[in-house]
C-alpha cells in the first residue's frame, strides 16, 4: 500500500511539471526523486512518468557526475555530443535519393514504376521505400519530404493552351475599344454562359451558416433529375454602371439564347440607362454560343440591331482567355459566393439567389427565368450569312467586326 501511495505521489507531482519541464530537465527531476527515495528509487519513478529505466538511471549518473570528478553537461546542452538516436538519413544515406526518385518518377525515377499510377502518401512511399531496402516509418517519410521541399499541393489552373501571337495586341485593341465607346457615353457588355447547374436538392460548394450539426441534407450522388433538369445562366455585365442581367435557360446554350439575353437586358435595363445611345459593344470569348465563328451569333445579332436601331459592335477575347473575361470577376464570381453553400433546388431559387447578388462596391443584378425553347443544329446557308451587314476591323476582322442596322 505504501508503494501505491508513493507512486501515486510522484504521479501527480509529474504531472503538475511536465509541461514546464524539458528533455533534459524531466530526467534529473526523475534522478532526483529517485535518490531521494533510496532503495527502489528508480522503478517507483519509471512506474509513475512511464519513463524508461535505462532514462532515470541516466539522469542519477548525471547527478553524480560532479561528486566523481567528471564534467556535467554544459546548461544549454540537453544530451552529450552524440547521444540520441542517429538520423534516417546518417544510417541510410542513399535514402533521401531513393525517396526523391519515388516522388518525382517522371524525371528521375524508373518510368515503368507503379508507383507513377498511385497516390503518394506517406504510408506508401514508406511501404516501397522499405520494399527497396530503405526500412522507414512513414513519420519520418513526411519529415523528410518536409526538409526536402516538398508540401501537400491541390492542382492550380493557370495552363490556357497555346498563346496567339496576337494575344496582347488584340486586349490593347479590345481595351481601346471599350474606352472609346464609354467616352461617347455609349454602352459597352461583357456577356458569357456561367457553369450550368442541376436543378434539385444537390450538393453545392461552400459552407453556410446553420444550427450546431444540422447540416442540410443533399442527394449523395450528382445524377441530372430528369424532371427538373439543369439551368443555364448567361449573362450580361454593364461595364460602365456596374449592372449584371441574367437570364436563366432551360432548354440549350445556343447563339440565339445568346443574343436573346443581350435583348432582354436592352429592354429591361439597357434602354433607361443609355436612352441616347446610337451603338453597342459586346465583348465576349471567342468559343461557345457567342463564338467569334458562329454563323446563327452573327444573323441573331443582325435581327438585334433591326429591331433597336443600335449599331452593335463585337469584339472577342483571344483563344484560350475566357478567365480574363470582365463578367467572370465582375459577376460569376459574386453570384458563385452568394449561392455557396445551398442547394439549388428549383430555377426559381436559381432566379432568386442571382437577383439577390450584391456587392460593398454597388454590383446590382436582375434575373429572370428564360423559357423558350433554343433547339440546337440550326443551320445558316450562305445566302442567308450575306445578308448580314457586317464589316470587319482593320485589325483581326475575324474577332472584330460591326453589324450595322439594315
Amino acid at each position: 500500500m505504501q508503494d501505491a501511495q508513493l507512486v501515486a505521489r510522484i504521479r501527480r507531482k509529474f504531472r503538475q511539471l511536465q509541461g514546464a519541464l524539458n528533455e533534459r530537465s524531466r530526467r534529473l527531476w526523475a534522478a532526483s526523486e529517485a535518490l531521494e527515495i533510496g532503495w527502489g528509487g528508480v522503478t517507483a519513478v519509471a512506474e509513475a512518468t512511464q519513463m524508461s529505466h535505462s532514462t532515470v538511471r541516466a539522469g542519477v549518473v548525471e547527478l553524480k557526475a560532479p561528486r566523481r570528478g567528471k564534467s556535467a553537461l554544459p546548461p544549454e546542452r540537453i544530451r552529450r555530443p552524440g547521444g540520441g538516436r542517429r538520423r534516417a538519413i546518417v544510417n541510410d544515406p542513399q535514402l533521401l535519393p531513393a525517396l526523391d526518385a519515388l516522388v518525382e518518377p517522371t524525371s528521375r525515377g524508373d518510368p515503368e514504376s507503379a508507383l507513377r499510377w498511385t497516390i503518394k502518401s506517406t504510408r506508401t512511399l514508406a511501404d516501397e521505400l522499405t520494399r527497396q531496402t530503405h526500412p522507414v516509418s512513414y513519420g519520418t517519410v513526411a519529415t523528410l519530404l518536409g526538409q526536402a521541399g516538398y508540401s501537400l499541393q491541390a492542382n492550380r489552373k493557370t495552363r490556357e493552351g497555346g498563346s496567339h501571337p496576337d494575344r496582347n495586341a488584340q486586349f490593347e485593341y479590345l481595351n481601346a475599344e471599350v474606352a472609346k465607346f464609354l467616352n461617347r457615353g455609349q454602352p459597352a457588355i461583357s456577356v458569357d454562359t456561367k457553369k450550368k447547374e442541376l436543378v434539385g436538392d444537390f450538393k453545392n460548394g461552400g459552407r453556410d451558416w446553420r444550427p450546431h450539426e444540422q447540416p442540410e441534407e443533399v442527394r449523395v450522388h450528382d445524377f441530372q433529375d430528369p424532371v427538373l433538369g439543369k439551368a443555364i445562366p448567361y449573362g450580361v455585365y454593364d461595364i460602365l454602371n456596374n449592372q449584371g442581367w441574367v437570364s436563366v435557360g432551360i432548354d440549350h446554350d445556343t447563339a440565339a439564347f445568346a443574343v436573346n439575353t443581350i435583348r432582354r437586358w436592352w429592354k429591361r435595363m439597357g434602354r433607361c440607362r443609355f436612352s441616347t445611345a446610337r451603338e453597342l459593344l459586346v465583348t465576349a470569348d471567342s468559343g461557345g454560343s457567342n463564338s467569334s465563328r458562329c454563323r446563327l451569333w452573327k444573323v441573331a445579332l443582325q435581327e438585334f440591331a433591326d429591331d433597336t436601331r443600335l449599331k452593335i459592335t463585337v469584339a472577342h477575347l483571344p483563344p484560350g482567355t475566357s478567365k480574363w473575361n470582365k463578367i467572370e470577376h465582375r459577376l460569376f464570381s459574386f453570384i458563385t459566393q452568394n449561392w455557396r453553400g445551398q442547394p439549388l433546388a428549383s430555377v426559381q431559387t436559381i432566379v432568386e439567389l442571382i437577383g439577390h447578388t450584391r456587392t460593398s462596391t454597388g454590383l446590382t443584378v436582375r434575373a429572370e427565368l428564360d423559357k423558350n425553347t433554343y433547339p440546337k443544329g440550326i443551320e445558316v446557308p450562305d445566302e442567308q450569312l450575306e445578308q448580314v451587314q457586317l464589316k470587319p476591323h482593320a485589325f483581326h476582322g475575324d474577332w472584330n467586326y460591326t453589324i450595322s442596322p439594315r
